[in-house]
């Protein structure tokens, strides 16, 4: 599975870069970069590949991502429909990891800072309240100037580390570097992404892949360590946490509306991939709102 190389601007009158995007669809491919990423979505919600983790994001989530981690948002169709009202609003912060010199991280009071770092080379995504202070300190760095700048990075990392987190890729995650598959991915995600809610069959995203079904199969397993099936199940229950949350359908229709054909194994491939059954999800986020 083939990431693509992203550069990212730099500027010569700063150490590190920090912007706002207020569209959909900037760098809207599954990439890598050298240097660590950190991002707050102020508005806008999708879907977000980071590794091999598969996940719903939304208004209000910060993600930190360290060197090399491949990476993908996908925003909803919504986004891009014409006279669309939805918006996007993402503030955005690269550095490179030892942009303030090679032995600032050893500091016995950079601990924690150091620690995060590590942490984030699976991606790290803040939960609770943690994550409104921390989205402030991130738009912040994009209106400072001079140490400010750099006083507020450590400050947001350093208030990460503090926080309840999650890592999101697998340990065992590892991506291939074949110049020849830069595209690949990105056909098999727009495609699955824009037929999850119907049954696809192995010919048909094999030929998106332009392999043969048996080479697919093994090809997606050896890359993602799992299945095709498992891929899209995941996308699906992430649209169903969606839903869930939106809050405007009852559970049944929720299962069909995400792609699934039966009630119980919706209910199955939810509980396997959440932990949780569809009710409970939708109960614990209520009562955590």
């Amino acid at each position: 599975m083939k990431p693509q190389l992203l550069k990212v601007s730099t500027s010569m009158v700063q150490s590190f870069g920090a912007r706002r995007d207020t569209v959909p669809y900037v760098n809207n491919r599954w990439h890598y970069h050298p240097e660590v990423e950190l991002i707050y979505f102020r508005e806008g919600e999708g879907t977000q590949f980071i590794g091999d983790d598969i996940r719903h994001f939304r208004a209000g989530d910060v993600v930190l991502l360290g060197t090399y981690l491949p990476h993908y948002w996908k925003f909803d169709e919504m986004y891009f429909e014409e006279n669309s009202t939805a918006r996007a609003d993402v503030s955005v912060v690269h550095f490179c990891e030892d942009f303030w010199g090679s032995q600032f991280l050893q500091l016995p009071e950079n601990k924690v800072i150091r620690s995060v770092l590590d942490k984030a080379k699976r991606g790290i995504q803040v939960n609770g309240d943690s994550r409104e202070k921390i989205g402030r300190i991130i738009e912040n760095i994009l209106e400072a100037d001079g140490p400010k700048r750099i006083m507020l990075l450590m400050d947001a990392l350093n208030n990460i580390g503090n926080s309840d987190f999650n890592l999101l890729s697998s340990i065992g995650f590892r991506h291939d570097f074949e110049e020849a598959e830069n595209n690949r991915i990105n056909d098999i995600y727009e495609f699955t992404l824009s037929n999850f809610k119907r049954k696809i069959q192995t010919e048909e995203v094999a030929g998106v892949a332009n392999i043969s079904p048996n080479s697919f199969c093994r090809y997606f397993k050896s890359r993602t360590r799992k299945t095709y099936s498992q891929f899209i199940n995941e996308i699906r229950v992430g649209h169903a946490c969606k839903l869930l949350i939106d809050n405007n359908i009852s559970i049944k229709q929720i299962c069909y509306e995400s792609g699934f054909y039966n009630f119980a194994s919706f209910h199955k491939y939810f509980k396997s991939i959440t932990g949780k059954s569809p009710l409970t999800y939708q109960k614990e986020f209520f009562r955590g709102n």
